[in-house]
């Protein structure tokens, strides 16, 4: 008895260990500025995907990495369309990300080393009942498992997840439409310890060749096809550590498999999933929250410092958030449009990864007022529609001046100024920051610069410029910040 008890012991304090591990890892995820050669973003460029890779069931497309202005901000981008019945094989990443979910629906599942396989099955069903799955159940403890395995997450469009560097992660279309996807990656993120490329590591099937071109250095490359880790290792090693034979050996290092990283499902996939579980989840944790923040304490430091590391601190911190919701706005100005962010007080894992987003609409017309983004690199996807953007450098000069169409990806520098004005048909966006907390400056308006300053240290600072003029300049947008709708739809409201 005593042995046992010991033994349950040892066997809690490793999971603790490990997972406590795993979260100050996290937490030491930090942006790197070392030494690099002058950044090149006096011109910025709408960009498209350079290459792409196809497979049995989806296509996944890559922004070049290479581009200057990619290359500066430190982040690599993807694009991925899962068709239905879809799966995105398990892979990891060398640098955390944020996924949002363009369209469609889906299951997602992210491993996180140290925690236990919550989801499973005890249940003694008849043969009948699981036809076809004659597979040998293991003996654990005297219960009988059919499977096991961590957590899932369900998503849909508008949501955004975020995945941590070396998280294995795969994802199922469960739908009857194919789910797209945007991956932004941030590369130059000391959770990255090696250099600043996006590096794929597949733990399953095999990454075809890509049709395209993207620049490495000075000349051209074709992008080339890779296999999974496990096909690396000496077959004879690899059954002696798993305890399996050759030829399950030979499958999973899948040498001949041709179909891609996305292939598709001969059979709905089987996967334990309870009922109505995200709403269930959802509600509860945001019960919670509210609970914790109404007797006083941060919801992120109660994570951080929880006694049960990791049961609360990882294992069953939330992953995701939708911010496609008009309920969950933030800023939002009738026949202006609205705009809704999210960081690290609202999903606290973004404070590990340090990225953050925010989703915006545009109405017709409407302007998005000039702003500088503080501290970070503002990644720009187009959703829907068209829109003029100007984005303007230190030196005064227009860095960009063109019109962005849905498809199209931009990154406005840190500090660099910004407006935007949508064209008729209106335009959306979803726009990745390199900070947890991206702060930005806006330049008029309620809360502005320039409404922060006295008149007579404007008339003083633009020359010419009359006392009259320098009050026409703090207050003639009055109470209007972040959105200003058309002078039209203005007229129309009132």
């Amino acid at each position: 008895m005593a042995v046992s008890k010991l033994s349950f012991l040892v066997s809690f304090l490793v999971l603790s260990y490990v997972a406590q591990a795993q979260l100050g890892q996290l937490g030491a995820s930090r942006r790197k500025f070392g030494a690099q050669s002058r950044c090149r973003i006096d011109r910025l460029n709408a960009l498209r995907p350079s290459r792409r890779t196809e497979s049995e069931a989806g296509v996944t497309e890559y922004y070049d990495e290479s581009e200057d202005q990619l290359d500066c901000a430190g982040v690599s981008v993807l694009r991925a369309r899962i068709e239905p019945n879809g799966l995105y094989l398990p892979s990891y990443l060398n640098s955390p990300s944020l996924v949002y979910v363009l369209r469609g629906r889906a299951v997602l599942g992210a491993v996180i080393p140290g925690c236990p396989e919550t989801f499973q099955d005890l249940q003694q069903e008849s043969e009948e009942s699981y036809r076809g799955e004659r597979g040998r159940r293991e003996e654990y403890g005297g219960q009988q498992f059919r499977d096991e395995h961590q957590r899932i997450h369900h998503v849909r469009q508008g949501d955004v997840i975020a995945v941590p560097a070396g998280v294995p992660r795969w994802c199922y279309n469960d739908g009857e439409t194919p789910v797209e996807v945007i991956v932004v990656i941030d590369v130059k993120n000391n959770a990255n310890q090696l250099d600043p490329t996006l590096r794929h590591f597949m733990l399953a099937g095999r990454q075809q060749e890509s049709s395209g071109r993207y620049r490495r250095g000075e000349g051209e490359q074709v992008g080339t096809s890779g296999n999974n880790i496990l096909s690396g290792f000496d077959a004879d090693l690899l059954a002696e550590a798993i305890g399996v034979n050759q030829e399950t050996v030979r499958k999973l290092q899948s040498r001949n498999d041709e179909r891609g990283e996305i292939v598709r499902v001969e059979r709905q996939l089987r996967i334990l999933r309870p009922s109505r579980t995200e709403e269930r989840e959802e509600s509860g944790e945001r019960g919670y929250r509210r609970e914790s923040e109404e007797r006083g304490e941060r919801w992120e430091d109660k994570v951080a410092t929880s006694g049960n590391g990791f049961d609360e601190a990882i294992c069953s911190m939330k992953m995701k958030e939708n911010i496609a919701d008009p309920l969950k706005a933030d800023v939002y100005k009738p026949n202006g449009g609205r705009i809704t962010f999210l960081n690290s007080q609202k999903l606290p894992i973004l404070k590990y990864i340090q990225m953050s987003a925010n989703r915006g609409v545009l109405h017709r017309n409407a302007i998005l007022a000039p702003h500088w983004n503080m501290n970070a690199h503002a990644i720009v996807y187009v959703t829907s529609g068209r829109a003029r953007m100007q984005v303007v450098s230190n030196e005064g000069q227009r860095a960009f001046d063109g019109e962005l169409h849905r498809g199209q990806l931009i990154v406005v520098p840190q500090n660099f100024a910004v407006v935007v004005q949508s064209r008729s048909e209106g335009f959306s966006w979803i726009s990745f920051q390199t900070n947890d907390n991206a702060m930005n400056t806006p330049i008029v308006g309620k809360t502005s610069a320039l409404r922060g300053m006295p008149v007579d240290v404007l008339v003083n600072a633009y020359r010419g410029l009359s006392r009259e003029e320098a009050r026409r300049v703090k207050f003639n947008r009055g109470q209007e910040m972040t959105i200003f709708p058309s002078e039209g739809s203005r007229r129309e409201y009132e």
